[in-house]
């Protein structure tokens, strides 16, 4: 695992597949998603304070799947979108993405993940709820790559947590993997049009600074 200072406050952690997130505020940190099962060792030695919360973007198990390691060693609490709850917590099953033509030869070649134990959900949220972390994190609901799929706005210090709703390998650009196209491209759309400065993305590199710029561009170019 790589950990990389984006910001004072904030720290990626680079997994082989995809990427975590702390954020910190004094003694208190907040993950944003956990990597696959076997990264919570990892993550802790990275731990320097309190792991007070765990949001989850989606369900899928790169980003859930130490989340309850986590949780019930550090009795962090977990937060995820309403729609996305049932599935962390094992209660069914998560819709499968319908693959772009484009995409088929690039999923069979992925390796195969551990699945993501299953994870209680304290905290069950909606669009425009607001997290007490960085001055008030917006949830940004962006349907498309998961029913549930959410993004994190922290509009004082300017800081877009994208979940896969983007990417940035080689370009910013509409993640792939998604169950719902049309809704991926609109939630898109609705990132392009927020004022930051810093974006952080499930897989890719942060970009910053003119992170709202890609954002546009990544936006205009896709339809």
């Amino acid at each position: 695992m790589d950990v990389i200072e984006v910001l004072p406050r904030l720290r990626v952690l680079r997994f082989p597949v995809g990427a975590a997130y702390l954020w910190r505020d004094g003694d208190e940190l907040t993950l944003i998603d956990t990597g696959t099962a076997d990264c919570a060792a990892r993550i802790e030695e990275a731990l320097d304070g309190e792991l007070r919360r765990i949001v989850l973007t989606h369900w899928h198990e790169d980003h859930t799947g130490s989340a309850a390691e986590l949780a019930a060693r550090h009795g962090a609490q977990v937060v995820a979108h309403r729609l996305e709850a049932p599935v962390i917590r094992g209660e069914v099953a998560g819709a499968p993405p319908v693959l772009e033509e484009f995409e088929i030869p690039i999923r069979a070649a992925l390796p195969p993940l551990p699945p993501a134990p299953p994870c209680p959900v304290d905290r069950e949220v909606e669009d425009g709820d607001v997290l007490d972390f960085g001055g008030g994190a917006v949830v940004v609901a962006v349907p498309g790559h998961t029913d549930g799929s959410i993004a994190l706005h922290l509009p004082g210090p300017r800081v877009l947590f994208t979940g896969d709703a983007v990417a940035n390998v080689g370009r910013t650009m509409l993640g792939v993997f998604n169950t719902d196209r049309t809704r991926a491209v609109a939630s898109l759309h609705r990132l392009a049009e927020l004022d930051v400065d810093t974006v952080l993305f499930g897989h890719g590199d942060p970009h910053t600074p003119g992170a709202a710029s890609a954002l546009r561009r990544a936006a205009e170019a896709t339809m």
